[in-house]
Order: C-alpha cells, then sequence, then structure tokens
C-alpha cells in the first residue's frame, strides 16, 4: 500500500487498515512504511501531459540566408494538437518584438495558461510584462536543457530535416514565404504518432468508393498529399 501511494502517510494508510479489519498501530504503519529517497513529484514528462490543453512552447532557432546572414525564427506551438500557432522571422530578436509576437500569437481571449521556454536573452522584461499582463504563466527550462522542452525542439527538428535542409533561402521575405508553405502542408497533411496518425488539424478518412489517389504537390515537391477524387 505505501509503495503503490508513495504521496500517503501512516495516517492515512492506518486509516485504510482499519477499513479493512486489520488491527494495528499507527506508530507500526510508521515503522514499515517505505521509506522514499526524496519527496514524490511528477515528472516533467507528467506535468507536460497533465497541462497539454493549457500549454505552449516557444523557441528560437536560426537559419542562414545565400549572403551568409544569420535570420532568427520564433515559433510558437500548441502542445494539445502539436500545432504551430505562430511564427514569424527578423534579424534582430529584440524584447520588443518578441513580446508583439506574443500579443500576435493570442488575441482576445485566447491566452493558454502555461508558456514553456528556455531562459534566451530575446526573452526581456518587455516579454515577462507581457505574458503577465495576458495572464500566461511562465515556465523555465533548467539551463542548457533542450529536452524539457521537446514539442517545440522536436518541431523545430522537423522542420530543418524536411525543408529547410533542402532548399536555399535569399532572404527574410524569401525564408516567410517557405515556412508558410511548410507549416500549411504540416497542419494539413502530415500526420503524427502522438495524434494517432492524425494531422493537427484532423483529416477525414476517405472510403475507397470516393474515387482514385491523386497526388497533390506541396512545399515546393519537397513533400506531397494524397487524396481520393472522383473520377
Amino acid at each position: 500500500m505505501s509503495l503503490a501511494n508513495p504521496r500517503w502517510g501512516a495516517p492515512r494508510i492506518h486509516g485504510e487498515l482499519l477499513k479493512l479489519g486489520m488491527e494495528v498501530s499507527q506508530a507500526t504503519v510508521a515503522k514499515y512504511m517505505v521509506r522514499h529517497r526524496k519527496p514524490p513529484s511528477q515528472t516533467w514528462r507528467t506535468f507536460l501531459k497533465n497541462h497539454m490543453k493549457d500549454s505552449v512552447s516557444a523557441d528560437f532557432f536560426v537559419v542562414p540566408t545565400i549572403a551568409f546572414r544569420i535570420l532568427f525564427v520564433f515559433v510558437i506551438l500548441g502542445h494539445d494538437r502539436r500545432r504551430p500557432i505562430h511564427f514569424a522571422v527578423t534579424e534582430n530578436p529584440a524584447a520588443e518584438w518578441t513580446a508583439r509576437q506574443l500579443l500576435e500569437a493570442f488575441p482576445w481571449d485566447s491566452t493558454p495558461r502555461y508558456l514553456l521556454r528556455d531562459r534566451d536573452g530575446s526573452y526581456g522584461e518587455k516579454f515577462q510584462e507581457t505574458t503577465r499582463w495576458l495572464g500566461i504563466r511562465e515556465v523555465l527550462t533548467a539551463p542548457h536543457s533542450p529536452w524539457q522542452n521537446p514539442y517545440v525542439e522536436r518541431l523545430i527538428g522537423s522542420i530543418r530535416r524536411e525543408c529547410l535542409d533542402h532548399v536555399v533561402v535569399v532572404n527574410e521575405s524569401s525564408l516567410r514565404r517557405i515556412l508558410k508553405s511548410y507549416f500549411e502542408y504540416y497542419d494539413h497533411t502530415r500526420t503524427h504518432l502522438a495524434l494517432d496518425k492524425d494531422a493537427p488539424i484532423p483529416r477525414s478518412v476517405q472510403a475507397p468508393e470516393s474515387g482514385r489517389v491523386v497526388e497533390l504537390i506541396q512545399v515546393g515537391g519537397l513533400h506531397h498529399r494524397y487524396e481520393r477524387r472522383a473520377a
């Protein structure tokens, strides 16, 4: 009973035993309880799972252009459906710019409860003021611990492997156009194991009698969507 319920103390376990007709003193229960090395607490994975619908994560990644300029991409990902909520591109990610992106991402009453991010200097005082004004609680990862922000890190990895590693970025507008095309594919077409092989915006299943299978080019030919169309 102590192993199965690590948060239970001796009084609670003693009470359960009394309900089972076992006459034993509370001191005896305390004597034989399992001693945990540290106070039990939920793991980081459990926290993310428990607050999936109320959480988003944000991160930056860099993209070099053909002229060797460095562009910064800011992306916000919704945890519930793994859907990119907002992205923006800049050459100078100042704190005011980052705070403005947060306002654009969550207009009116669409703000999440938690925002998970790292300790990058681009999140300055202005960004923190904006999150407080919107009623968002910031959850900071430990220094040099990208694994604590796994969903957005996986998204960035997918963007690189499936898109940016295969194209040449000319300038900011070029990168925005490429990312917009990729996110369109990501939202409506790309299936995810975590979503039972569905897309972030659910795709309906098409029966064989719906017609023949056609191939639709997406992201400039890097990816394709397959649908059934009536002959």
